[in-house]
């Protein structure tokens, strides 16, 4: 299935409420000038903390599927190979990331002939036989005849840093990594596959140094991140991947070159970390602590129990979402926890059904774009933001990017401010009017739609958020304001997101729906390109559940993703398929959900960051200094 979920808000905290705001640690945990105390352990006292997660790992093998509790895990055991933040990637174990600019990644002209393995035209992995068609050198789709055909492709060299060793004090080399790309090789999970079946040759230049050659055609906008995570063949070199998946070495003590490596696991209960001595980081005086240790809660009254008992300091996000938070607030309150939020990934909007398979209405009620942007109009957006979180209120979203990402189109994007005046005109302007004197508009003229019939939509929810909620209460009223009836429907999970055709979102059967998508580090304006309309050619699995078409959209949104990152087409389609966005309203941003993590006083270098999905990616400056509870 192809949904995802969204983007979140800076969230403004009182003075002295014990919430703390965009992941900065407790006065008293923090020094002056806000960078984070180095911990000086007394001798004999070693630094431990406890975090308490939803659920325990399936796996700690990274070709095994980890699950969500898992890779808090593996943050600890690995450091990267490449880490993010503030929507930017940084080299982690990499001496620098490549560029086009700095020539450690370069495309370059090659001659491919029948049976070579290319990437076609649209983007698959095939043997270039005749009738195949394919992008040349010069960028024009061709069929392939016979003979040579020149195409691009791209090398990127990657090359580590120096010194870096394995937990066991061994080296890491680049023949690690190229392990890790045979390993990967084994396995057929479609995540892993992608990249691997359009890389055309991995190898080693030298111990440092590994080259990254990619299928003929296949033009990667992120082809910095295709450096395979070293695996320790010196461990692992003898056993095969199927072996390797249950395999205790790989599975439950997997060896790192992280801050802290795994000391034991009791099955159903915790997993206990310790200090990596042989950290390449280990002179600026990281990790901070000795040692970490994982329990698996379950939920967040069971976390509060062992918080309260002393056994837990922190309380990841994964046990907060959707929960009752009013405990949490009055410990926040007291002073006695702090909450630590941020924005996050995921950002909620309202759907239109613009070419909707409905068959209880004659036509699609938003197939119109001005009824879009009456919607807009009508829709008090700061008022959801405010109130849809009201522990701390969020912020409005105005595209599918980020504001904080560099592709952010900013001052370009229409923003539709709360105006139910101008909303009821354009509403007046398409033919829906309330000369009646009904308190539900009527049509008139309108395209499609029989004169009389009353404005009346249905929204399609969740029933499982309390947020979601109370966003569809306050577009009930808004829009009523309007003039337009809404009738809120709540399903659960399993019948919303039900697959196509049957399914309500994906078998684009509503007029209105909330829910969330959960960007990831691109600007996602793929998910309402008019081939991702679900239907019956790409198994009802697309994401422009609307069913949007714009030629001029998809226009701009396919040169961006054909553009390379740092030239100036990449950025400036990026951006002006978020206008059409901003001005067509496939759908109306909402609002960007926040993140929590809740921290004991005295824990610090908690830092939430909106674009990174795990809270502990930085888990080697976590720190712990115990206040008395007279004091804390």
């Amino acid at each position: 299935m192809a949904f995802c979920v969204m983007l979140y808000a800076l969230l403004a905290a009182r003075p002295g409420d014990g919430v703390v705001a965009n992941g900065s640690t407790p006065p008293h945990a923090t020094p002056a000038d806000g960078t984070t105390p180095a911990a000086t352990p007394t001798l004999g006292e070693p630094k431990e903390l406890a975090v308490c997660q939803a659920q325990e790992p399936n796996t700690l093998f990274i070709y095994g599927g980890p699950s969500r509790g898992a890779r808090n895990v593996l943050e600890a055991i690995y450091d990267g190979p490449i880490d993010t933040l503030s929507y930017e990637f940084q080299p982690g174990i990499l001496e620098k990331l490549p560029s086009l600019d700095d020539g450690d990644a370069v495309v370059q002209n090659v001659a491919v002939r029948e049976g070579d393995k290319v990437v076609d035209a649209r983007g698959e992995v095939v043997q270039l036989l005749r009738g195949t068609w394919v992008v040349d050198a010069e960028g024009e789709d061709v069929v392939y005849s016979g003979g040579d055909v020149t195409m691009a492709q791209m090398v990127v060299t990657y090359t580590l840093q120096a010194g870096i060793v394995w937990a066991d004090g061994q080296p890491l080399t680049s023949d690690d990594s190229v392990f890790s790309f045979e390993l990967a090789g084994e396995f057929e999970s479609p995540s892993v596959r992608l990249l691997w079946d359009r890389t055309s040759s991995y190898e080693a230049a030298d111990e440092l140094t590994v080259v990254w050659t990619g299928a003929p055609g296949y033009l990667d906008a992120f082809f910095y991140l295709n450096f395979y995570q070293p695996l320790p063949r010196h461990v692992w070199g003898l056993a095969d991947a199927e072996t390797l998946t249950s395999a205790e070495v790989a599975r439950r003590r997997p060896l790192g070159w992280g801050p802290f490596a795994v000391e034991e696991w009791e099955e159903g209960d915790h997993i206990t970390l310790v200090r990596n001595p042989h950290y390449f980081r280990a002179d600026e005086g990281l990790p901070y602590l000795d040692r970490v240790t994982f329990r698996f809660v379950g939920d967040l009254e069971l976390a509060l129990q062992l918080y309260r008992s002393g056994e837990c300091d922190v309380i990841a996000q994964d046990v907060i979402e959707g929960e009752d938070m009013t405990p949490l607030l009055e410990l926040a309150q007291s002073g006695s926890i702090h909450l630590i939020h941020s924005r996050s990934s995921e950002w909620e909007h309202l759907d239109f059904g613009i070419q909707t398979r409905s068959t209880d209405r004659p036509a699609a009620l938003f197939a119109d774009v001005r009824v879009r942007q009456a919607v807009a109009l009508c829709t008090d957006r700061e008022r959801i933001a405010a109130e849809a979180f009201p522990q701390a209120a969020t912020s409005v979203a105005h595209s599918y990017v980020a504001a904080e990402h560099p592709l952010y189109a900013g001052g370009d994007l229409t923003r539709w401010s709360f105006n139910p005046a101008d909303g009821r005109s354009l509403l007046e302007e398409v033919g829906w009017h309330d000369s009646s004197g009904d308190v539900i508009r009527q049509a008139q003229g309108v395209p499609g739609v029989p004169d009389g019939t009353k404005f009346e939509a249905t929204l399609l929810t969740t029933h499982s958020d309390p947020a979601r909620e109370r966003t569809a209460a306050i577009l009930t009223e808004n829009l009523a304001d309007c003039g337009i009836g809404l009738t809120v429907e709540y399903l659960t999970d399993e019948d919303f997101y039900e697959d196509g055709p049957e399914g309500p979102i994906l078998g684009r059967k509503f007029d209105l729906a909330l829910f969330s998508w959960l960007n990831d580090l691109g600007a996602l304006c793929w998910l309402y390109l008019s081939d991702e309309i679900p239907r019956s050619a790409n198994y009802w699995d697309g994401s422009n559940t609307p069913g949007y078409a714009s030629d001029g959209y998809d226009d701009a949104c396919l040169a961006a993703l054909e553009a390379l990152p740092g030239s100036e087409e990449y950025e400036a389609y990026h951006r002006a398929a978020q206008e059409i966005f901003s001005q067509e309203l496939p759908v109306l941003p909402l609002y960007y959900v926040p993140k929590y993590v809740a921290a004991r006083p005295g824990v610090a270098g908690v830092i939430l960051d909106p674009s990174q999905y795990l809270e502990l990616w930085n888990i080697e400056s976590f720190d712990f200094t115990p206040i008395p509870s007279d004091q804390g």
